[in-house]
């Protein structure tokens, strides 16, 4: 199989880029994304040229690293994968594939397909922590839980935190992941100390990062890899006014 790459090439924030065209051949349709760009970045490196740079690191679609838009998508044509994950049987011999990094003002460019997601950090700061005692695990019947409530947790909590949903917003809107981050949470009895704190202090943090509105266009649920829903969208929104009209304060570090 063969397939021409379009690759968005940029040595540091402050430097022009460009898409640069590179040749793959001889390559297998069962081999993966990245390990495709693994064998291109050895013909590049033979060749004397800097390779390209990427993200990744489990290589599992649990990590969220490997976060580049291909062909126009984030992570790629198929539906809840990364793109460790996509493989290029999802592509046509003699293809050209276009290759860029995620495109957000939260996300600075670090180089080539490298973006800083570390806003994502930021935001699980101000607010993804329980004061809980930790300890021993308790039995499981010790604490009831409705069967609703940790199905949804643990669906929210699926989310790996890889930014296609800010990549895929037209305004660059982190809510979906900050939605997941929070419900995940404040489901659970364990969370419910912090809750209203940490609704205000997460979206407040989001909105200082500089992440867009959510518009509810169902783009971001549409190339989330783990199909995170937008009702944890809405439920964060109720969760959050209703911190405002009960006048919480915000949650942080410092206050626990």
């Amino acid at each position: 199989m063969n397939v021409t790459l379009k690759v968005w090439r940029q040595e540091g924030p402050e430097t022009p880029g460009k898409f640069v065209r590179y040749a793959a051949q001889n390559l297998s349709p069962n081999m993966s994304f990245l390990e495709m760009l693994d064998t291109v970045n050895e013909t590049i490196t033979k060749s004397g040229e800097e390779p390209i740079a990427f993200d990744h690191d489990c290589r599992e679609g649990i990590c969220g690293m490997c976060s580049c838009i291909i062909n126009g998508e984030p992570h790629g044509p198929e539906k809840k994968v990364a793109t460790c994950q996509t493989y290029l049987r999802s592509f046509k011999d003699g293809e050209t594939i276009t290759i860029e990094p995620f495109r957000a003002k939260a996300f600075p460019l670090i180089k080539d397909l490298i973006v800083n997601r570390s806003a994502f950090d930021r935001i699980i700061q101000a607010g993804g922590f329980v004061s809980t005692s930790a300890g021993s695990a308790p039995d499981g019947n010790a604490i009831p839980v409705p069967k609703q409530h940790t199905d949804a947790a643990m669906d929210a909590a699926a989310c790996i935190g890889c930014g296609a949903c800010v990549a895929a917003c037209k305004n660059a809107s982190a809510m979906l992941f900050v939605s997941a981050k929070v419900s995940h949470l404040n489901l659970l009895p364990q969370g419910q100390t912090e809750k209203e704190r940490r609704v205000l202090g997460m979206v407040e943090q989001m909105d200082q990062e500089g992440f867009g509105a959510c518009t509810v266009t169902g783009s971001c649920e549409a190339v989330c890899p783990k199909g995170i829903s937008l009702n944890f969208i809405a439920k964060m929104n109720r969760d959050y006014f209703g911190a405002l009209l009960r006048g919480s304060p915000k949650a942080t570090v410092e206050s626990v």
